[in-house]
């Protein structure tokens, strides 16, 4: 059975959302799947799969996903070799007028996983990565914004997803919306943090919106971590950081590497995978293992990159500290919740 051309259409708010979703179907005379029928089921990726067969091949679909739905499964989903589908886009349509609001929301979304596991996801981290796996970013109500501000946020947007075609929509537009037609694959690094932590130039600053790397070997002391989020992060001391992710290491935890996800208000520290701690292991081995630190991207409006260069250097291990070694790190007081991964070996 041939695989049928798939555009999915993603956002937070379902008003453009659903606008969009339905003029890209006229189109392109695609068969259209609304959000309304696939937030039904238990699971709106299944769901859909389920339905894309049902439409006419030759033309294919246009698919309106819930605000819910992780960008990253959708399209892990979509490309899957056994899949009936095949995803030649990634449209993310959000109300300008919103969008940064979006990009702040505190309130997560629940549901149920394999295994009966309940999930909690943050609103904001769905938008930004949404956001970021975008080939199409449609920037709905543009013209509501003043041409400064609609400036920043574009420029925003770019940084967030370097790759993707920006449409600054105006209320009511009718415009066609910028299409570039190609599958994809399963793994689209698309998203700027990644882009920039592989080696890209990060984008020059557009109007208020900028970003720079940072990298420091030297892991991070927990508690002054914790004291430089909780106290120092959302004072705009360091202008207004929007987004930042990419790896880094506490210092009470040096068998892990963690990944650092902050959009908003939200920040989070997820352990990607166990450092190798063998008791047989060399000393060199375990050494190039402590080095690796910190490798972030930074981006948001009018950012200080010197001062939070140096709070964050400021966080990791000073000189004493570090040639302390890890018996006397694992003892500094760690606020962060406990990571389920086999670090905690006995020494």
């Amino acid at each position: 059975m041939p695989q049928i051309d798939v555009i999915a259409v993603v956002g937070p708010r379902a008003p453009e959302r659903v606008r969009c979703a339905k003029r890209l179907a006229e189109r392109t005379q695609r068969a259209f799947i609304p959000a309304a029928r696939l937030s039904v089921a238990a699971d709106p990726i299944e769901e859909a799969i389920a339905l894309v067969p049902w439409t006419t091949p030759s033309s294919g679909a246009v698919v309106e996903f819930p605000a819910e739905t992780p960008v990253l499964e959708l399209i892990g989903a979509l490309t899957a070799p056994e899949a009936p589908t095949r995803l030649l886009a990634v449209v993310c349509v959000a109300d300008a007028e919103r969008l940064e609001v979006d990009l702040a929301d505190e309130s997560y979304v629940t549901r149920t996983a394999g295994a009966g596991e309940v999930e909690h996801t943050a609103r904001a981290w769905l938008t930004v990565t949404q956001v970021e796996h975008a080939t199409t970013i449609v920037l709905a109500n543009a013209d509501r914004l003043h041409a400064e501000r609609r400036d920043d946020l574009i420029g925003l947007l770019g940084l967030l997803a370097p790759t993707a075609r920006i449409h600054a929509a105006g209320t009511g537009s009718v415009s066609p919306i910028p299409l570039d037609l190609a599958e994809l694959g399963p793994a689209q690094a698309r998203a700027g943090w990644s882009r920039a932590l592989s080696g890209d130039l990060v984008r020059a600053p557009r109007g208020a919106a900028g970003a720079f790397r940072y990298e420091n070997e030297r892991p991070l002391h927990p508690w002054r971590l914790h004291l430089l989020l909780a106290e120092r992060f959302e004072s705009g001391e360091f202008g207004t950081i929007m987004r930042s992710a990419g790896f880094c290491r506490l210092a009470t935890r040096p068998g892990a590497i963690a990944q650092w996800e902050q959009v908003g208000a939200m920040f989070d520290l997820v352990p990607l995978a166990d450092a190798v701690w063998s008791e047989g292991g060399s000393a060199a081995e375990e050494v190039e293992l402590l080095t690796l630190g910190q490798d972030l991207f930074v981006a948001g409006y009018d950012l200080d990159r010197a001062a939070f260069t140096a709070a964050l250097d400021d966080a990791a291990l000073h000189d004493g500290e570090l040639v302390a070694g890890p018996d006397e790190w694992r003892t500094y007081p760690d606020p962060f919740p406990d990571w389920l991964v086999a670090d905690d070996h006995e020494h």
